[in-house]
């Protein structure tokens, strides 16, 4: 794993109209890691994943993409800086009217010159990465919670970019499919040598997948802690972390 960040977060603020949900927000994330935000409920998780992906524009701050600022970049500069990041949404985010491989290529078709049979065989293979090669002409009605995440992150690896962010991509599904996923995530950040920002309050996820994570709190409207996800665990003396990782009610955590 290389040291050099590929992703800088600095000084960010961010909010809604006169409302804000986090304050002054500074990390890292380095080149082929797996990095995880965490947090609980309304800390801010969603709303720093819209801006590290270009959605929403800060009331202060930057954040940088391998050197270039996602808020400020436009016109060419900005579409190749989007060309360099996949997002699989928490929901697939699927277009219902279109099959798995229909899927795939949207982004190919829209943003490439290549011609359709070139086109058509990196969506094939997008999708055997994933394990989902004998589905491509499914309709995603047709598949499993699953399987239609899965989906969803081969459309996002499609125009091979340098960071997959992933949201809440353990939600909703059986432990099983679940940790399936995680091995998933693990075997992708491995062959392409792809960076992988999660966001997830999962810890099974958490524990297996994640090599650094970062901690939201509401309360504070900022990261609370950074580390890996064993030292928040066993070494934290913030009542917050403690009470998240293991798994404990705020009155339980006292002493």
């Amino acid at each position: 794993m290389a040291d050099r960040p590929i992703i800088e977060v600095k000084d960010l603020t961010a909010g809604y109209g006169d409302t804000v949900i986090l304050e002054d927000v500074n990390f890292e994330v380095r080149t082929g890691e797996v990095f995880a935000i965490l947090g609980g409920s309304g800390c801010g998780k969603s709303t720093l994943l819209k801006h590290l992906i270009g959605l929403r524009r800060p009331v202060q701050g930057s954040v940088l993409i391998d050197g270039t600022d996602i808020i400020t970049a436009d016109g060419a500069e900005r579409l190749a800086l989007l060309k360099k990041i996949g997002v699989s949404y928490q929901s697939g985010a699927l277009f219902g009217s279109m099959d798995l491989l229909e899927n795939v290529t949207l982004a190919l078709e829209e943003l490439t010159d290549l011609p359709a049979d070139a086109i058509e065989a990196i969506a094939q293979m997008k999708l055997k990465a994933v394990g989902l090669q004998d589905a491509a002409y499914k309709m995603p009605s047709e598949l499993s919670g699953g399987m239609r995440k899965r989906a969803a992150i081969a459309r996002a690896l499609a125009l091979d970019p340098e960071i997959l962010f992933l949201d809440e991509p353990s939600a909703g599904l059986d432990p099983v499919t679940a940790v399936q996923l995680d091995r998933l995530i693990l075997e992708l950040s491995e062959s392409l040598e792809i960076t992988s920002v999660l966001v997830t309050h999962e810890l099974p996820s958490i524990f297996a997948v994640a090599d650094r994570v970062i901690m939201l709190d509401k309360e504070a409207r900022a990261v609370i802690a950074a580390g890996t996800p064993q030292e928040l665990r066993d070494h934290s003396d913030i009542p917050a972390v403690r009470q998240f990782f293991n798994r404990q009610a705020p009155d339980d955590a006292k002493g």
